[in-house]
């Protein structure tokens, strides 16, 4: 099948390169164009674009450029870019989607469904559509969601499962199932993009709220008026226990290495 693949990030690259792996002919990748990495440094391509030119494929950074290819099926993985309907008009486009639709629409719906304490996420190969991930679903999986999952592990285990998804529905003939997906069901949620302040640390929320908080990562909290990550942590009998944090300025280290070298007083608090 002759195919244009639209993404961008780490996530992105295994369903890609599953997708060579099972001999689909892919005429274009497209992707965002490259960044500065810092201050005086080069550009630093996709992640989705560097491994596109390790296998050889030809990319683009202009959806526009899928139009005259002729090619049988856009796929779209975590492309961070909304498709114009004139594009949908000339291609039909379907995504793979990191939850089970209709729930988690949106742009961070693997941080959504662990923050919230859902028990089980999955993926979706849907139609796109003009609307934000409002398309039917021409097939999907779940996945459970343990007490301990972080956000890291989470993702990987649907990037995998979710390519082995993708090269499954592919593997039908494209006449057997598109234009033809069951449409979305149920009550739609929105998994809106994070802030830098939302993994800011309440302490008077409840615990487990706040160990899903950790598990997503990025979490931090303040002590003597600097910024503290807390990298991971462990629920024991009712209590959090971190078990690896960054202070501001310096390397991730063990809590007991910290706690060591900060000695905090028994009045001195987090948050403040």
């Amino acid at each position: 099948m002759k195919l244009v693949y639209l993404g961008t990030p780490e996530m992105a690259v295994p369903p890609l390169r599953a997708l060579v792996d099972a001999g689909h002919d892919i005429e274009l990748v497209v992707t965002r164009v490259d960044k500065r990495r810092g201050r005086g440094s080069g550009l630093s391509p996709s992640p989705v674009k560097a491994a596109a030119l390790e296998l050889g494929l030809e990319v683009s950074h202009a959806v526009d450029d899928v139009i005259p290819l002729g090619a049988d099926l856009g796929v779209v993985v975590a492309f961070g870019q909304i498709i114009k309907p004139h594009v949908l008009h000339a291609i039909p486009m379907v995504n793979l989607h990191f939850s089970l639709l209709p729930r988690w629409r949106g742009a961070a719906p693997v941080e959504r469904a662990l923050l919230t304490g859902d028990a089980v996420t999955g993926v979706c190969v849907m139609a796109v559509e003009e609307g934000l991930d409002t398309g039917g679903v021409h097939a999907r999986t779940e996945v459970s969601i343990g007490p301990e999952t972080t956000a890291v592990e989470l993702r990987a285990e649907l990037v995998e499962v979710g390519s082995r998804l993708l090269v499954d529905t592919l593997a039908r003939p494209l006449e057997e199932w598109i234009g033809r997906p069951e449409p979305q069901v149920g009550e739609a949620t929105y998994a809106a993009k994070f802030a830098a302040a939302d993994f800011e640390i309440d302490w008077s929320q409840p615990i487990a709220d706040i160990h899903r908080l950790i598990r997503i990562g990025g979490a931090w909290t303040m002590f003597r008026g600097k910024r503290l990550k807390i990298l991971s942590a462990t629920l024991t009998d009712g209590a959090l226990l971190p078990s690896v944090v960054q202070p501001e300025g310096k390397a991730a280290m063990s809590f007991d290495s910290w706690r060591n070298g900060a000695r905090p007083g028994p009045d001195e608090l987090f948050g403040t």
